[in-house]
């Protein structure tokens, strides 16, 4: 598959994926809203933090490192059989994992008071074998991943999400002292319905003529299956030594990602009412970064691990690949620094106006609003990170992976210092505070290794951090403007709310205006790349 194919698979799948996170997004946000009415902030917290984090830290850890090593590289001609017997190791990986954070979150996190938040204890054990269920599908995800079976994922993970969203929402309207046990079972009809998905496709796909057209490596359903083919190794050991080297830096980066959510957990300086508050705001605040940047740099991994031959010099590899890599970073960069840039203009005067929207009182006041104007920088720092990070992880060698873990591991000790120092001081800010320390500190790392890395090329691609004068200047005026119409408007009745919301939708149109006059080049790659393909006829 050449460079422009795998980049129109690319852009495919990262279209879908946004879409499915736009969907995931909005059933959750109105998931949220809804169980606000029908349980307590505390139950919130006690779910989406401790338990959340329980289920995500058995999840990534065990699987992270075999993703990003079995998906490095060309996939093509890669004994697959090796890849899959490589792949269930995350299945027992997963349950030593669970054995040690059931037997943390069991004895020595405080639980939360049973009067208040009952079956603590039972929930902990089957949020557990939700995860080691989802980790039953991983194989088979990593074949669609490198196989760019778009609609796969998108189908398997909308109907799981769907389902979950149905069963939490009937249970808790019919039974909601049930609490936890309502919260454990959705999870629990999630991971399962995602592996009947996945298994379900390759049962049908696998021998079939179109399996047979796109020459797919495994033509039974057995060979997905661990086995042993005579005279070769069991698993390619070249990417389990890459697979060790990821495992370290996943650790580390999962730190990163939850540092919060384990200060919260582990050192308890939010009670569990003002974790659930935090959540929602932080959920809120993060749905464009997930649903938007999160598929975007997952999916653009894949392409420039494809494109790019990991730890080799610009001058020695194929300069069409270098070519459409560094125009693809590029347009990434100021896309995603644009996006940015009008959520931190437009997040500052309607984060009070949204959180009373959603939650009333109980998010508006206190704390609420200046959680979210200070997430509303964050998540351009989270952005460019993400893009960055993303072409960093294709390119680096593993000796630059291992360097990247020590210093991943310095940043690690440092944020969970800095959040724990923060919060004592200015309460939960202090948290996006740290992560906006923390995102700033790896951004710079990342950009400073593009710049080497293209120093001796023609290509600039740190030149999408640019965005036109034309631009800056329409998002100035919008600033200045909402701000004014905030101060003015959102302290009145809805009529006035509404005028507020009128002010920013102007100045919103204003500048999508000037961007599409100025930024042709990014428009164009919108247009060609990133614009969903419902008429491709690729799977």
């Amino acid at each position: 598959m050449g460079s422009e194919d795998i980049l129109r698979s690319t852009s495919t799948l990262a279209s879908y994926s946004v879409l499915l996170q736009v969907m995931f997004r909005a059933l959750t946000f109105f998931l949220n809203a809804f169980t606000l009415r029908f349980v307590s902030k505390e139950l919130i917290g006690v779910v989406n933090v401790r338990l959340m984090l329980l289920y995500s830290t058995l999840v990534f850890l065990s699987r992270e490192a075999f993703r990003r090593a079995c998906l490095s590289g060309d996939t093509v001609g890669r004994n697959w059989r090796q890849v899959i017997n490589l792949l269930w190791l995350t299945l027992p990986l997963g349950c030593l994992w669970g054995v040690v954070l059931v037997c943390v979150w069991w004895w020595v996190l405080q639980a939360p008071d049973p009067q208040t938040v009952p079956h603590y204890v039972p929930a902990v054990m089957i949020f557990c074998l939700a995860a080691l269920t989802e980790l039953l599908s991983e194989p088979l995800w990593v074949l669609a991943q490198a196989h760019m079976l778009v609609r796969l994922k998108v189908i398997a993970e909308s109907l799981s999400m769907i389902a979950k969203c149905v069963f939490t929402v009937t249970m808790v309207v019919a039974a909601p002292q049930w609490g936890l046990y309502i919260f454990s079972a959705a999870q629990c009809v999630y991971a399962g319905i995602l592996v009947l998905c996945y298994t379900a496709y390759f049962m049908h796909f696998l021998g079939s003529d179109e399996s047979k057209r796109k020459s797919f490596p495994l033509q039974h359903i057995s060979e997905l299956l661990p086995s042993r083919v005579k005279g070769q190794p069991v698993i390619n050991w070249k990417l389990a030594t890459l697979t060790w080297s990821f495992f370290k830096q996943s650790f580390l980066k999962q730190i990163l990602t939850e540092g919060e959510r384990y200060v919260m957990t582990f050192l308890n300086v939010l009670n569990f009412g003002d974790q659930g508050v935090y959540d929602i705001v932080n959920n809120l605040g993060s749905m464009v970064a997930r649903f938007l940047f999160l598929p975007i740099e997952e999916s653009f991994y894949v392409f420039f691990a494809k494109v790019l031959e990991r730890g080799r010099e610009i001058k020695d590899q194929k300069q069409d690949d270098v070519f459409i890599a560094a125009n693809v970073l590029e347009c990434l960069l100021k896309l995603v620094l644009l996006i940015g840039l009008i959520i931190t203009v437009f997040g500052y005067s309607y984060s009070h106006l949204a959180l009373h929207i959603y939650g009333g009182e109980l998010l508006s006041s206190g704390t609420g609003p200046t959680l979210l104007r200070c997430y509303s920088f964050y998540v351009l720092l989270l952005a460019l990170n993400g893009i960055t990070e993303c072409f960093v992880f294709a390119a680096m060698s593993k000796e630059q992976v291992d360097r990247y873990n020590l210093m991943m591991l310095a940043l690690s000790a440092s944020f969970l210092l800095i959040s724990y120092w923060l919060t004592c001081l200015l309460g939960s800010v202090g948290f996006i505070l740290a992560n906006c320390c923390n995102m700033a500190l790896r951004s710079i790392h990342s950009l400073v290794f593009i710049h080497r890395y293209f120093r001796h090329s023609d290509h600039t691609p740190l030149s999408g951090l640019c965005p036109n004068s034309a631009v800056l200047i329409a998002l100035t005026i919008s600033s200045i403007l909402t701000a004014f119409s905030e101060h003015i408007f959102c302290d009145g009745g809805w009529l006035l709310r509404l005028a507020h919301v009128a002010v920013g939708a102007v100045c919103l149109l204003g500048v999508f205006i000037v961007v599409f006059l100025t930024e042709t080049r990014l428009v164009q790659f919108i247009r060609t790349q990133l614009q969903p393909k419902y008429s491709n006829k690729q799977t």
